[in-house]
């Protein structure tokens, strides 16, 4: 085998591939490893040496059984009930050796090409590739030999391994699980999900009806008809909507799903000024819901064709150019690509920015894709086909309600006959509208920045702010492949990301960085589920609960703007998190102010309801108040998922056993005590940060 110094060009190599005869693997005594450190010549080492040596020298043989070790196999998985049958690609082959022995493989290193082979280069001298299936290893770990290692299927096991903890070994594990993948977590659950599994318990919830939409709940309770109280001028309705669905929606994960889905495909109630805004709203919140489990692709046309979406974004009334001047908006175009698909910079798998040989990061999009796009979002309004008006207000007329789930239609006349040229692709002048529409959508769809841009940022909302890079990729290829060729499958994605080791090994229970801030919204969910929370009415009158002085901060479908409460690279400023080079998006929302007013809020709502129609049982909790042991013990499972420390459960039971409690105390007294507790866990930070 010749050496890699004796090769001048790429024709060189290509002569020597073409000659070999598939010879096996040469030790490059003669040859230093310092010099295969560029692309044509790491190429050559791994292509003119053939298939290699199926003896595997000791340094390998030490990696090979360091591999059948199963305790090292937690770090790199993505578990699923099949995973072990799941033949690995070359990148995921690549991601799990990186993550699992970073000691020969460090750092994530870019994914090289050439002559047939991928790899990947590392600066210790270390060379990773897959020909084919084949995979090769050559420098240190190898004792400087080009050496295969065996296939990519050989390794299946290990890179996508049955997992260890296919079922929670406690109920503090079980609710750990719900509480990422829902709302809350109740003793009926908890007990389900133990007995079933996780993955079993998840199919089981993908497969269930879902619960009542909430466009079709706004009009059974009388919302939708024009009288005096102009509800279709009013976006309470739509609060009350909303609150209702997660409050008592018996498909708890797919509206977690959806809400996480709510905060990346945003829009707001408070941005919506038309008649009828609130159905539009819970339309809109039907598409997210109905597609949950769905397709990315279809989720994402449905999103764009929405009246709520259209008027928000302002692809409703959006024109053709003209000879005036006139330009179509550019504000669906940016923001479908900046916040809804392929985000500001090309990124890998793992979701690691692309940069320039200075370090500039590569963005995705131009003006002119831009400008370019925003033709293709022209000639679409309100669907009016199904409309009878109503006559108030001495002469107004006001729509019914059915435009507002009703995708906007076409009109072909408003729509840019021009070409649009964008990321790449062309759409001639003179394409249809809904063909041009198409082929955009197709485009951003099949961008390969998509699977990472969404993949964590719902890792994000569900199980911590800050992924590993091989977290992220784990998940993204998923979405990219969910097993079946098929690409956006969500229900295979949070699927991915609620079984993955990372997010189900006890290991971040103790790793300062894994975790998130519980969202406000989600701490009143939560409590409203957990103890019972009833609106006696039906009506479920709960508004706006934005304003950080005295509530919450934040409201479900109530954005400030299309870039949601917070963004998912917020740090904190002069911060420990600055120094980390780590996130906490949920902290955009916190303030002196916003502390005072959430803890002074969820006082008054624990002790007194969220008013008079909405009110908390604590059943479970009032037969344990005698005991106040019990009952903290009680709140750190249900709310906690047992992440209270000894202390601070210590700390609390001595606070309520300051005034005793008996079976004969009076009902308020013990109502009290409940209410005590309940604040006591939910102001604390073992409670606030979620783990």
């Amino acid at each position: 085998m010749a050496t890699p110094d004796e090769f001048q060009n790429d024709a060189d190599v290509v002569t020597a591939i073409e000659r070999r005869a598939t010879p096996p693997a040469t030790p490059l005594a003669t040859t230093p490893i310092g010099t295969l450190t560029t692309v044509g010549l790491a190429a050559v080492a791994l292509s003119a040496c053939g298939g290699g040596d199926d003896s595997a020298p000791q340094a390998f043989s030490n990696l090979q059984s360091a591999v059948s070790d199963s305790s090292l196999l937690r770090v790199g998985a993505a578990h699923s009930s099949a995973a072990a049958t799941r033949v690995p690609d070359s990148e995921a082959f690549m991601n799990w050796a990186e993550t699992n022995f970073s000691s020969f493989f460090p750092g994530h290193q870019p994914t090289l090409s050439g002559d047939g082979y991928v790899f990947r280069a590392y600066p210790n001298g270390n060379f990773i590739g897959v020909a084919g299936q084949d995979i090769y290893l050559l420098g240190p770990v190898s004792d400087g030999v080009l050496t295969r290692i065996g296939t990519l299927a050989d390794f299946a096991s290990s890179v996508y391994p049955d997992t260890p903890n296919a079922f929670p070994a406690n109920d503090a594990e079980a609710a750990r699980f719900l509480l990422q993948a829902q709302f809350s977590a109740s003793d009926a659950e908890i007990a389900a999900v133990r007995a079933k599994g996780y993955a079993a318990w998840l199919d089981e919830q993908f497969s269930s009806p879902p619960g009542t939409k909430g466009w079709d709940w706004l009009t059974t309770n009388s919302y939708g008809t024009v009288d005096s109280n102009k509800y279709y001028d009013s976006s309470a309705p739509g609060d009350y909507m909303i609150w209702n669905q997660l409050m008592t929606a018996p498909d708890a994960l797919r509206k977690r799903v959806a809400l996480a889905l709510s905060e990346f495909f945003v829009v707001s109630l408070s941005g919506l000024d038309f008649s009828w805004r609130s159905h539009a709203m819970a339309h809109y919140w039907d598409i997210l819901v109905g597609n949950a489990f769905g397709n990315y692709r279809t989720l994402l046309e449905e999103v764009t064709l929405s009246p709520a979406m259209g008027y928000y974004l302002n692809t409703k009334g959006n024109k053709k150019e003209n000879s005036s001047g006139r330009q179509p908006d550019e504000n669906y175009a940016r923001e479908v690509m900046q916040l809804f698909s392929i985000g500001l910079f090309g990124m890998d798998l793992g979701g690691t920015e692309h940069r320039d040989n200075l370090g500039n990061k590569l963005e995705t999009y131009t003006a002119s894709d831009v400008s370019n796009l925003a033709r293709v979002f022209t000639g679409y309004d309100f669907d009016q086909s199904q409309n009878v008006d109503t006559i108030v207000d001495g002469g107004r007329k006001v729509p019914n309600t059915a435009f507002t789930r009703l995708p906007m239609s076409f009109k072909p006349s408003d729509h840019s006959t021009l070409a649009a040229s964008f990321l790449g692709t062309t759409i001639a002048a003179g394409t249809p509208g809904p063909q041009a529409l198409k082929t955009a959508l197709d485009t951003l769809f099949n961008h390969p920045n998509v699977a990472p841009f969404i993949g964590k940022q719902m890792i994000q909302r569900l199980v911590t702010s800050n992924p590993s890079y091989g977290y992220v990729a784990r998940v993204a290829a998923v979405f990219n492949n969910n097993g079946a060729g098929v690409r956006g499958d969500l229900k295979s994605m949070f699927k991915a990301i609620l079984l993955d080791d990372e997010a189900r090994n006890a290991k971040g229970l103790s790793q300062p960085l894994f975790g998130k801030l519980r969202e406000p919204m989600l701490r009143l969910v939560q409590w409203g589920r957990t103890f019972g929370l009833t609106s006696t009415a039906g009506t479920w009158k709960i508004g706006d609960l934005s304003n950080p002085a005295t509530q919450l901060s934040q409201s479900p479908l109530r954005s400030p703007s299309v870039f949601n409460y917070f963004r998912p690279g917020y740090v904190p400023p002069s911060s420990a998190l600055t120094a980390m080079q780590s996130v906490a998006p949920e902290f955009q929302i916190v303030s002196e102010s916003s502390v005072g007013g959430y803890l002074n809020y969820i006082q008054n709502v624990i002790q007194n309801g969220i008013n008079s129609d909405l009110k908390a049982a604590y059943t479970s909790e009032l037969a344990l108040v005698t005991d106040a042991s019990a009952l903290v013990a009680r709140l750190n499972l249900v709310l906690c998922a047992g992440q209270l420390s000894n202390a601070t459960q210590t700390l609390i039971v001595n606070a309520l056993n300051a005034n005793a409690v008996t079976s004969t105390s009076s009902t308020s007294a013990k109502l009290n005590r409940v209410a005590a507790a309940v604040l006591l866990v939910m102001a604390c930070p073992e409670y606030l940060a979620q783990k």
